[in-house]
């Protein structure tokens, strides 16, 4: 046990787990102790109880498993359309010097947009129904994702373009064996980390017109004082994001499988 306080000591899985479900106890313990005892107002911090049987409520009052559904489509066809963009325009800007001494400054500095504060302008420029909404998380990770391939088309390492120049290949080959499976390769880590990103946003996309989704969700039960449901929901997006980051681990191991050897 001592052990597992010492620096870069690797435990083993068994070991690893138990702590882990040492630590959720704590939390459920502390929670627990704090609303039942009531030194906490259950009208401020709900109690795990009034959590759990706030699910009943919200999946035959307020649909949750439907909004929960819209919720994931909007993000699912948000990373496609912000994967795609970047991808495409980062190898242009990456891979051509005119675009890049033309473009690599100001994608550089998107990153600064307070995306919260252009609700406004994708309201104008889509309206208020589902597209504007994937237009708005597209863009909420097209920001960081777009600035991480233009570099990580830099950190390609130069022996292997250098062994392709030297063994004569042209540039659509040197693209596809050298910078393609290099950056993707790379660039996989990055979109599961930036596609959390969406579910930050999508609560002030689902906010506009308030039609459906989780964001929607938390804002009613809110307005409602039911901070049982708010936790509900939030808990709710917690597991759907363990899944897809499990799910983004999964398609790595098999898209690139050199990766993990």
């Amino acid at each position: 046990m001592l052990n597992l306080f010492k620096m870069n000591y690797i435990p083993s899985k068994r070991a690893s787990f138990l702590v882990a479900l040492s630590g959720l106890i704590l939390i459920l313990g502390v929670w627990s102790l704090m609303t039942f005892s009531g030194w906490v107002s259950n009208a401020v911090f709900p109690n795990p109880l009034a959590v759990i049987y706030s699910f009943k409520s919200l999946h035959f009052d307020d649909l949750l498993v439907r909004n929960t559904l819209y919720s994931i489509k909007l993000n699912v066809f948000g990373y496609l359309e912000a994967i795609a963009i970047s991808l495409i325009l980062g190898f242009i800007i990456g891979l051509i010097p005119f675009f890049k001494s033309l473009l690599s400054r100001y994608v550089d500095a998107i990153r600064f947009i307070p995306l919260t504060a252009v609700t406004g302008l994708f309201i104008a420029w889509f309206g208020i129904e589902t597209n504007m909404k994937v237009q708005f998380l597209a863009f909420g990770i097209l920001v960081y994702l777009l600035p991480v391939v233009v570099q990580r088309i830099s950190e390609v390492d130069k022996i292997y373009l250098q062994t392709s120049y030297t063994l004569g290949a042209s540039n659509w080959q040197i693209f596809k064996t050298v910078y393609w499976p290099s950056v993707t390769s790379r660039i996989f880590d990055d979109i599961r980390v930036l596609t959390a990103i969406s579910w930050t946003y999508i609560i002030v996309a689902e906010l506009v017109n308030k039609t459906g989704g989780v964001g929607a969700l938390i804002f009613t039960a809110a307005r409602q004082s039911r901070l049982d449901k708010v936790f509900a929901v939030l808990f709710v997006i917690i597991i759907i994001g363990i899944l897809q980051d499990k799910l983004f681990q999964w398609l790595d191991k098999k898209l690139f499988p050199f990766k993990h050897i």
